[in-house]
């Protein structure tokens, strides 16, 4: 009997043991070992082994009655966008583009649903696995464990790059043997995802929408309670030594907006503190001018640091006469000329899109003609013997070139609903409110996020959403 009731246990623990792993591999986004899919195919996260195995295991035990119903308010909307999604992309096949560079319509519409389901993966299970105080506690753990992970490879690779302790071969091997990319050659720091955008990207979307609303609600997930601000000291210096632009000025953006927001009252505690240090003695005085002269070190060395990369300079080192000099001169013409040819597409289908997957088809035809003459990247791209397909890296030019207006309000109302949820935890207690502003955070991060990025199967886009929308389906059920 006591055999039998163990392996009850057990079972019942498993789906939280492959949950666990999940989160602790979410690092490594692009997972070398991957059957059936070519080299062009450069998001692969390895978190998604543990959850071929633990999806199939909750349907199984939602079945049996062990388990709560998978569904949740916002499946509503992502479920008729998937399904429009689909609809629209086996009409696309009628429009049938002319083959680029050895890509055809079919292949690429059906890569295209294989990386819609694959993020529609990380949504259910997050919300299937979020349902108690219990459940978030033992997520957010896990992500953070997987924080450690990241920043430990991340700092072999800083050790690497900057001191000759470490043979930059030898730890390009290491890396080989788990991601499809070598270490970068420009010495950014890229933890374990492909590159350092992407990094940043896991940063402004998962890791700091928790542990900047751990220390902005004051809450705390390890029995160490200086633990979350160590983390967040330690992620906040790699992302900088990500060099990545987009991820630092979304993270400085949301962060200032969520203190506006939510830590008005964290604000007006650290103002008085700091004034009542000139009616107390010279000690607490030095100690309130110290902390600001290490404020403003900080600061100024980051800005010192960032400015070492003429990658980075250029935002403010530029003799542009107009915007889109400007943007051409801060290397981000080519992401703007991609976004504007996959327009094209939606401009010749506006309802209906010309299919998942099937934007690039239209690009190159459709490029600005400022692109063609003054973007290096361009000129590469259109060289006859490249074998590069372009993608519109821009999130809401693909939904409206791809899904087209339908599909395109079907998935804003799917994001609307998320942060309809966020709001409803506002009114609950301490940890409910960590939620929503840790998930609020995430929304406006993610939001600004998918404008420099266009695939659907990211884990980062659709985790949090996922926890909170699992969390928020216990207040109505």
């Amino acid at each position: 009997m006591k055999f039998s009731a163990n392996t009850v246990r057990t079972t019942l623990n498993f789906p939280r043991l492959l949950w666990g792993a999940a989160l602790f591999t979410l690092p490594v986004t692009s997972f070398r070992y991957f059957p059936f899919m070519g080299e062009g195919t450069l998001v692969r996260p390895l978190a998604l082994y543990p959850l071929a195995i633990l999806i199939p295991l909750l349907i199984i035990q939602w079945m049996r009655g062990k388990r709560p119903s998978p569904f949740v308010s916002s499946l509503i909307p992502l479920a008729l966008f998937t399904l429009v999604a689909i609809a629209f992309t086996s009409y696309g096949a009628l429009i049938s583009p002319i083959p680029l560079r050895g890509q055809i319509y079919s292949a690429r519409a059906i890569r295209a649903i294989a990386t819609l389901f694959i993020g529609l993966s990380f949504f259910i299970t997050a919300s299937w696995m979020n349902r108690s105080e219990d459940d978030l506690k033992f997520t957010i753990k896990w992500i953070l464990f997987g924080l450690c992970l990241n920043l430990v490879w991340s700092a072999i690779q800083a050790v690497t790059f900057y001191t000759p302790f470490l043979d930059k071969v030898m730890v390009t091997h290491w890396q080989l043997a788990f991601s499809v990319r070598e270490l970068v050659r420009t010495n950014r720091i890229s933890g374990m995802a492909y590159e350092p955008s992407w990094l940043a990207g896991q940063i402004a979307t998962i890791y700091m929408p928790i542990l900047f609303s751990s220390l902005l609600m004051k809450t705390r997930f390890t029995t160490k309670p200086w633990f979350e601000s160590a983390l967040l000291a330690l992620t906040t210096l790699l992302l900088l030594a990500t060099y990545s632009r987009g991820g630092l000025l979304i993270v400085i953006a949301v962060a200032g907006l969520m203190v506006l927001l939510v830590g008005r009252d964290m604000l007006k505690q650290i103002w008085l503190w700091f004034f009542q240090g000139f009616r107390s003695n010279y000690k607490e005085l030095f100690i309130r001018f110290a902390l600001l002269f290490t404020l403003i070190a900080f600061i100024a060395g980051a800005f010192l640091f960032l400015g070492r990369k003429n990658y980075f300079r250029r935002l403010w080192e530029t003799s542009a006469d107009s915007f889109s000099e400007y943007i051409i001169d801060i290397n981000a013409g080519a992401r703007s000329a991609y976004a504007t040819g996959a327009l094209s597409a939606y401009e010749e289908h506006p309802l209906t899109g010309v299919g998942l997957g099937a934007s690039g088809f239209y690009i190159y035809n459709n490029l600005p003609d400022w692109a063609l003459t003054t973007v290096p990247e361009i000129a590469k791209q259109l060289d006859p013997t490249s074998k590069l397909y372009p993608n519109p890296k821009n999130m809401y030019a693909r939904l409206l070139a791809e899904t087209g207006l339908v599909g395109f309000v079907l998935f804003m109302v799917f994001q609307f609903s998320i942060l309809g949820d966020i709001l409803s935890k506002l009114r609950g207690n301490s940890l409910m409110q960590f939620l929503s502003v840790m998930a609020l955070f995430a929304w406006l991060a993610i939001t600004l996020y998918n404008a420099t990025q266009d695939s659907l199967a990211t884990p980062n886009i659709w985790l949090i959403p996922g926890i909170i929308a699992g969390m928020a389906s216990q207040e109505h059920s």
